[in-house]
């Protein structure tokens, strides 16, 4: 699982505003992750963007999966789709 959403957030909804695959939904306690949808905005952000918009420290924590994977979660979920921003994913491999 790639983005998780812990105790220290505030369930302001931001991050699930700012999904753009809508794999944030609310949940309970707090917003809950679809590990199937996520791309950690792979595709079509530079960055995850519930991570930029939350305003809870901590709230938010993202252990990057490898682009490789990223980019076929995102071929599945989004075929025909033209791949934004992946040069920023790739930068620090070798």
């Amino acid at each position: 699982m790639a983005v998780q959403i812990h105790e220290a957030c505030w369930r302001c909804g931001a991050c699930i505003w700012e999904c753009p695959v809508e794999a944030i939904s609310p949940g309970e306690e707090r917003p809950v992750v679809d590990t199937q949808a996520c791309t950690e905005c792979y595709g079509f952000f530079g960055e995850s963007q519930c991570l930029v918009v939350c305003p809870a420290p901590g709230a938010i924590r993202v252990t990057p999966e490898s682009p490789d994977i990223l980019e076929q979660r995102f071929a599945y979920l989004h075929p025909g789709r033209q791949l934004q921003d992946t040069w920023i994913w790739r930068r620090f491999e070798q």
